[in-house]
């Protein structure tokens, strides 16, 4: 059983001073080491040597976010999905973040319960099972029935999760300042640390209210009627606090254990639609996203349908903000590019100044972004698109990084959110190995 997280403030910023003593270590060792002479900062030999230094410091954050564990972990998983943020090689490294806590025991549970409407399980439901079916960063997921026989799922937050979320951030921006003030690491500008951060910790604080995820779901619920194949389950609004979440209980398999029953072709195709036309219907539609596109909530049921699980991370978009991306995108799949449209819609979403020269944006920030920004809209060049043969996210070299840290500036509050939902959808869609129908009504229409 893993270890429980340390609670004390002390213990807590005792981990992340040692983690930064030990970054320095290493960004002291790192210029000290003889170096093969290299005839440019492109050599192969120079970005080795960089990569695995950035590897390096990417794996002494990874250990102090392990031992910090709860809410600091989450947010370093979230943090990994931002693909122009930091370096890939420490990106990676904090992609590993996917922790369980220690679970529950029964103890805790009834206390829990009894802390939240008065009562053990033993009152509240027909039956409940002790022994938790799914678990998290955040929570953990019992079975239950009620009196009339109807299964449900009720989750369990972790004790004192909500209380750690802010100081877990603050040093969590201790760590990536300390490390990106280290000259050879490739840092973002402070204020766009702050805007991921910002909304990543905003991204925790709403996952950790079970009244408003119960909210969320029915708000959804009432307004996704128009896709008969996606299926969300009804909350038992007598059974929801802040701290537990009773729902019904879908059938079904996640797309592990579902791809290992060997789905067919069209099988695939039509639940990958069914996440496409959700996202984007979503975004350009409703203007509100569900942005935890992860496998682990989605379930595959027998009928057919795709059942969808998890409404702790929501996030309303503003339509002027989902119009520039709009516009973003449009100005990408013009032959040729439409730079100036493009430009423009970059200064609407507030990713650059509108002072910024337009051959800069042209010949310097735009060909950085490009292998990004290329990869982010192929899906839409074609009418159908086999999202099985979509290669996963584009390293940006450290040159290309260096150039766009060096331009783009705090961004739309949205944005951070949109990308991670995105960069899941695709991830999703790939492992699904979906074609899928991407000529879009959301954006031109």
């Amino acid at each position: 059983m893993a270890k429980a997280p340390r609670t004390s403030r002390l213990a807590r910023s005792a981990i992340a001073g040692t983690a930064v003593a030990r970054a320095g270590v290493a960004h002291l060792s790192h210029k000290l080491k003889p170096r093969v002479p290299a005839t440019s900062a492109a050599d192969p030999r120079a970005q080795l040597a960089q990569q695995t230094h950035e590897a390096e410091l990417g794996r002494i954050l990874f250990g102090a976010l392990n031992q910090l564990k709860g809410t600091a972990l989450k947010a370093a998983q979230l943090l990994s999905m931002e693909l122009d943020l930091l370096p890939e090689a420490l990106r990676q490294e904090l992609s590993r973040a996917q922790y369980q806590v220690s679970p529950l025991n029964r103890a805790l549970v009834i206390k829990l319960l009894r802390q939240e409407f008065g009562a053990g399980p033993e009152s509240l439901f027909a039956s409940f099972e002790a022994q938790a079916f799914a678990a998290a960063s955040l929570g953990q997921v019992h079975g239950a029935t009620l009196q009339d026989g109807r299964a449900l799922a009720v989750k369990l937050q972790y004790p004192g999760m909500a209380a750690s979320v802010h100081s877990d951030l603050a040093l969590l921006r201790l760590l990536l300042r300390s490390v990106g003030g280290m000259g050879s690491v490739t840092a973002p500008r402070p204020e766009v640390l702050d805007t991921v951060l910002g909304s990543i910790e905003q991204t925790l604080i709403e996952e950790l209210d079970y009244r408003r995820e119960a909210q969320q779901l029915e708000w959804f619920r009432d307004r996704l009627q128009d896709l008969p194949d996606l299926v969300l389950p009804q909350t038992i609004n007598a059974l929801c606090s802040a701290r537990v979440l009773s729902m019904e209980r879908l059938p079904g398999l996640h797309l592990k254990e579902w791809l290992a029953t060997g789905p067919s072709q069209a099988e695939r195709n039509r639940h990958g639609q069914t996440l496409f036309d959700l996202f984007m219907h979503s975004s350009f539609r409703l203007h509100r996203l569900q942005a935890d596109a992860h496998a682990g909530n989605y379930l595959f049921m027998p009928d057919g349908r795709l059942g969808l699980l998890d409404f702790g991370c929501t996030r309303e978009l503003r339509p002027q903000f989902s119009a520039s991306l709009a516009a973003a995108w449009c100005a990408l799949l013009s032959q040729p590019c439409d730079k100036p449209a493009l430009q423009k819609a970059y200064e609407t979403l507030g990713l650059i100044t509108p002072g910024l020269n337009a051959a800069d944006f042209g010949t310097r920030l735009l060909p950085a972004l490009a292998p990004v920004l290329n990869w982010q809209v192929r899906p839409f060049r074609d009418a159908e698109f086999d999202f099985g043969q979509h290669p996963p996210p584009p390293r940006p070299s450290a040159e290309h990084q260096r150039i766009a840290v060096s331009y783009l500036r705090q961004m739309a509050p949205e944005l951070p959110f949109f990308d991670r939902a995105y960069l899941g959808l695709l991830q999703l869609l790939r492992q699904l190995g979906a074609r899928v129908r991407t000529g879009n009504p959301w954006i031109h229409g």
